[in-house]
């Protein structure tokens, strides 16, 4: 099969920019990236304690969400909105990121979104409503910079290493979410209140915040001045390639939020307890884990990224009528199935961190796709909600997201096409 990057147009504009920058470039990102086996071996757990934070904070109220609602008595519109705001978030605040890279550099862009993200979850701890919609989006909006500016840090640190380090990445944050999903209620039956238990997973933000300190004091002794390469990202949807990982992202992630969001609500809904709910849940979390190494190993090989995302996407089209018809006796199927297509992240991450030739391309890109399709992906959890609101049951919504899993199957073939490649570039995707 043939690459699947193409030469963006954009980027051709920035060419002569690009190659002055390599020049200036690469000292500063030898001299930024690890060096003696200590630093790397602290780069390598900074990394996984990042990635068990980026999930838990979502996975955790998601779990609750029906123990918030009864304990502090918000109506219908906060249960919409509420699933929503990490999307709108990371829409919104993802956007700052490229300019925050570029003014003090992606480590220490990363340790200010750390901090956010910490507070944000402690601010939880109070039971109020307001302090849960404001815990959420400061937390959120701190996972927004995380988000679009990890794929820029594998990609100047281990570029030699993406998929191993993505990987990595993708697996530790699968298995924070999986923790946190399945001991979410029963610790906070254990604390007393479910506000409390939403507030526990602060201390693991502050744990990836000094985790993640040595790298940036590193950074900040070895880094030296360089030009600054500028890519303007707006420019890259008019292209093939930025449009289709654009696309892929936000079909992805509406897909994804959608049924993290309301996945144990629905089985609350058909009968289940939210203990029983909360395990199928963390069931499902569990087997994204497995699902995303999976599909990393699958379409790493190459000629492999188009069976790899049509397994992802199918999987989830065939949980829909899981959800709907099987009793809940069988709840694990579903479980299994909609897991497994959350697996796919991995392999669009893996996509952004390779469609650049640089870091700020990289960066570009990462921003872009990301807060397009965070900002797009926000109607799936809110709309199911006013859906389900409006109709009294889960028919409509699911049918929906069946729809969705059809276009992410098509934008897949799309982006594996063969009129989708890189003329001119390292690293091919498929």
């Amino acid at each position: 099969m043939a690459s699947t990057h193409p030469t963006p147009h954009a980027m051709d504009a920035n060419r002569n920019s690009t190659a002055k920058a390599r020049a200036t470039e690469a000292p500063a990102a030898a001299s930024a990236a690890p060096k003696s086996r200590v630093v790397a071996v602290v780069g390598i757990v900074a990394v996984v304690l990042i990635g068990l934070n980026l999930r838990a904070g979502i996975t955790s109220a998601a779990a609750l969400f029906h123990e918030l609602q009864a304990a502090l008595g918000y109506g219908a519109l906060v249960a919409s909105i509420l699933p929503s705001i990490p999307l709108l978030c990371f829409a919104v605040a993802g956007l700052a990121t490229s300019w925050l890279t570029r003014r003090i550099g992606v480590e220490k862009s990363i340790f200010v979104a750390l901090a956010l993200l910490a507070a944000g979850l402690l601010v939880r701890s109070v039971p109020a409503t307001g302090a849960l919609l404001g815990g959420t989006v400061l937390a959120m909006s701190g996972l927004a910079v995380c988000n679009v500016a990890m794929p820029s840090y594998i990609r100047e640190h281990y570029a030699a290493k993406t998929s191993m380090m993505t990987g990595l990445y993708t697996f530790t944050m699968s298995g924070g979410a999986t923790f946190a999903a399945a001991v979410s209620v029963p610790l906070a039956q254990q604390l007393g209140s479910p506000s409390m238990g939403l507030a526990a997973w602060g201390i693991l933000g502050v744990a990836a915040l000094l985790g993640f300190l040595p790298i940036v004091l590193h950074s900040h002794r070895t880094a030296r001045k360089a030009s600054q390469e500028h890519v303007s990202m707006w420019p890259l949807l008019r292209t093939r390639l930025g449009f289709l990982i654009t696309a892929i992202f936000t079909l992805q992630a509406v897909l994804a939020y959608a049924v993290m969001s309301w996945f144990a609500y629905i089985l609350t809904n058909q009968g289940l307890s939210a203990s029983e709910s909360g395990l199928q849940f963390g069931l499902m979390q569990f087997m994204s884990v497995a699902a995303g190494m999976i599909l990393l190993a699958i379409g790493s090989r190459p000629g492999m990224m188009r069976p790899a995302l049509y397994l992802g996407s199918g999987t989830t089209l065939l949980g829909v009528p899981a959800m709907l018809f099987l009793p809940t006796s069988l709840a694990a199927v579903p479980a299994v199935l909609f897991g497994f297509g959350l697996g796919i992240f991995p392999l669009v991450l893996v996509i952004i961190s390779r469609s650049g030739r640089t870091t700020a391309e990289t960066t570009a890109m990462s921003t872009v796709s990301q807060s397009v399709g965070y900002l797009i992906a926000a109607l799936g959890p809110f709309g199911m909600g006013l859906i389900h609101s409006a109709t009294g049951g889960w028919t409509i919504p699911l049918a929906l997201l069946a729809v969705v899993a059809l276009a992410l199957m098509a934008t897949s073939h799309q982006l594996t096409s063969k009129r989708t490649q890189l003329k001119a570039g390292p690293r091919p995707v498929a």
